[in-house]
């Protein structure tokens, strides 16, 4: 303890006390219990996640030239190689009084670049007439009027006929945030050149993957240690209607034969309208099974249950009749198949044709977003009295409606048991005071019910921009009970995951990003460190009243929880201090035997002194964990003291 601490316990202050029962190992925390929910929503996919640079680069926006600028003689077609995918631009003589024909993409938010790294662009394209042509692609920043600066641009020449696809490795000789990518027809003058499906990635992404995600925003995610990955989202699984739903199958097989989709979020929020936000499905289900595989994560697919966003359609006719569900329900049976099937089937030899031969091993899916009413009910049963019969090994997840507590929670629970569904999905997106109320939210479920899968939640803290330190601080309070619970909560996913500091449209989020850089924010650390202190089992943990400490009153804004780590012996004791003033704690070690004792513990410390403090791109360590080891002489009770305003994870070695 530090001599501020030492005055303060000898002044004679009540200590809180902890009872730690070492003998009583209790519920199994399943590995699955701290994950990430991923939904392409503030730029999380394309301009986020997914590295590709080039907006609208198969031409299949509404308006087919979204995010290009055209010059010259530019026609777009319709008749393109790929089928689900068919617009294209052909590049011809610009003729008299124009200087060059050609096409600049803005990129999403600029297409930004590193001096000296390596950027692979490519291309299908052809010469329509025969013979050869030649393009020049160039990396410009419009803040030098345009000109290209950069010494790596190319000039590739188009040989054939046939579409064909080019490629090149372009590397900068200046970095540029807010650039632009521009393609000129250079010569014969008289040619044509039809061009599809320009692309632009790093070659450095995750794991190396040529469709990959951003390499810094994918390690943060690795460096979660999550248990789960939630996919694709939420809303967009609905879409505005069916007809712009999440189709997983639309997002598999050759990236250039995928389909632009509308993404529903561009026109939600009025103060933050981006009219060209859609969906490329260059991120599609194999890309989203592949990365929760290579961080270490159970997958967790949403498919649609033949509603359309119910916020926006409360008609009927909005939605599939029951009678006519058969194709959604096939749809989850097929997905099952591309996760787990044998090569020698339809949709797991397309699983090995893209590169993963062997099976994915999903475990579970989730059957519908979090929808509500018996039009969701009556659709639910129906999925699962297919899908149980089919695959029985798979556990099935129902919604609990988009609210936390309510006439449609209090409907949908009772109806989730009835069904016998695997887990509920909850989600609560909800002020600081509700977070300090909920400690004890889980301590009365039923235990023999379905388990719950907390699949959307954050602290909506108000006065800051980002995520300030106290809006985190009760979530990592709110989570004791997640822990405590572990025999009820299953599953637990903080959302959203990503944002775009230039296009966000909800916040908070738990990592921001811009074009070159990203930074985690305070609830990305508590995460982390529930995650990488998950334990194998919870241990009781009881105030000297033999009561939790869940902050209730008499609490002194005390949380606390703790877990057993099986493969280390290690006890770990998670404490949040909610409260204005540090707290003198004790922890006693019951149950041990009578020469066993604590010998040393790391402690690992989450505080600011001011709780509206945020991590930012200027200042992105404002706010990160801290740690410590220290011996301890041992014993079998421990006095320390948590400062105010302060979540600490304490790991306890054992003689």
């Amino acid at each position: 303890m530090t001599a501020a601490s030492l005055a303060f316990a000898m002044q004679g202050a009540q200590a809180v006390e902890l009872n730690l029962q070492t003998n009583k190992v209790g519920a199994e925390v399943q590995p699955t219990m701290y994950g990430i929910f991923f939904e392409d929503i503030n730029y999380g996919a394309d301009g986020g996640l997914y590295a590709e640079k080039i907006k609208n680069r198969s031409f299949e926006f509404p308006q087919a030239l979204m995010g290009w600028q055209a010059y010259g003689n530019v026609k777009v077609m319709n008749d393109g190689p790929f089928e689900r995918a068919p617009h294209y631009v052909r590049l011809g003589d610009p003729g008299h009084g124009h200087k060059h024909t050609g096409i600049t993409n803005e990129g999403f938010f600029g297409v930004s670049v590193e001096k000296d790294a390596e950027y692979r662009f490519s291309v299908w394209a052809r010469v329509p007439q025969g013979g050869e042509a030649k393009i020049k692609v160039e990396l410009i920043d419009p803040k030098t009027m345009g000109e290209s600066q950069n010494k790596g641009d190319k000039t590739i020449t188009i040989d054939s006929k046939e579409w064909k696809k080019y490629t090149a490795v372009i590397t900068p000789s200046e970095t540029i945030k807010e650039g632009q990518l521009r393609i000129f027809l250079v010569k014969p003058e008289k040619a044509e050149v039809d061009l599809e499906h320009v692309s632009l990635f790093p070659v450095d992404t995750w794991k190396g993957h040529e469709n990959g995600m951003r390499k810094d925003l994918a390690q943060k995610l690795y460096d979660l240690h999550p248990g789960v990955f939630r996919f694709p989202g939420g809303c967009i699984v609905e879409g505005t209607d069916l007809d712009t739903r999440y189709q997983w199958k639309n997002t598999v097989g050759p990236v250039e034969n995928r389909p632009t989709i509308e993404n529903r979020w561009h026109y939600t929020f009025p103060h933050r309208f981006f009219p060209d936000y859609f969906q490329s499905n260059g991120l599609g289900f194999y890309e989203y099974f592949l990365l929760s595989e290579e961080i270490g994560a159970e997958p967790l697919p949403i498919l649609n249950v033949g509603l359309s966003c119910q916020y926006q359609n409360n008609v009927p006719e909005a939605h599939v009749p029951v009678d006519q569900l058969d194709p959604y329900i096939q749809d989850a049976l097929d997905l099952i198949e591309f996760a787990n099937g044998d090569v020698t089937t339809t949709w797991g030899k397309l699983r090995a044709d893209m590169g993963h031969p062997e099976p994915f091993n999903l475990k579970v899916m989730g059957i519908g977003n979090e929808q509500w009413g018996p039009e969701y009910v009556e659709r639910l049963e129906k999925f699962l009295q297919v899908l149980r019969k089919e695959h029985p090994e798979i556990k099935y997840v129902g919604s609990s409606g988009p609210n936390s507590e309510g006439k449609d929670f209090d409907y949908l629970w009772p109806e989730m048991t009835r069904l016998d569904a695997d887990l509920v999905d909850e989600h609560f997106y909800r002020p600081e005071k509700w977070f300090l109320e909920q400690g004890a939210r889980y301590d009365n479920y039923d235990r023999k019910g379905p388990k719950v899968f907390a699949g959307e939640y954050a602290c909506h803290g108000k006065g800051k921009k980002y995520n300030h330190f106290n809006a985190a601080l009760l979530e990592a309070a709110f989570m004791t009970g997640l822990e405590r619970n572990a025999d009820v909560v299953h599953m637990a996913t903080y959302a959203p995951l990503f944002a775009h500091v230039d296009g966000w449209q909800w916040r908070p989020d738990m990592i921001w990003f811009d074009n070159l850089e990203s930074f985690p924010t305070a609830s990305y650390y508590v995460q982390q460190l529930y995650a990488t202190n998950p334990g194998t089992n919870a241990l009781p943990l009881t105030g000297k009243d033999g009561k939790p400490l869940t902050g209730a009153e008499g609490q002194d804004g005390i949380f606390a929880s703790a877990v057993l780590d099986g493969a280390s012996g290690e006890y770990v004791v998670k404490v949040v201090n909610t409260g204005e003033t540090e707290q003198p704690l004790t922890i006693n070690f019951n149950g041990l035997k009578k020469k066993e004792g604590i010998v040393g513990a790391t402690v690992t410390t989450l505080h600011a002194d001011d709780p509206l403090a945020e991590n930012s791109l200027e200042k992105p360590n404002a706010v990160m964990p801290a740690m410590e080891r220290m011996a301890i002489d041992n014993r079998q009770d421990w006095t320390t003291v948590i400062p105010a305003k302060t979540f600490k994870v304490y790991r306890f070695q054992k003689k």
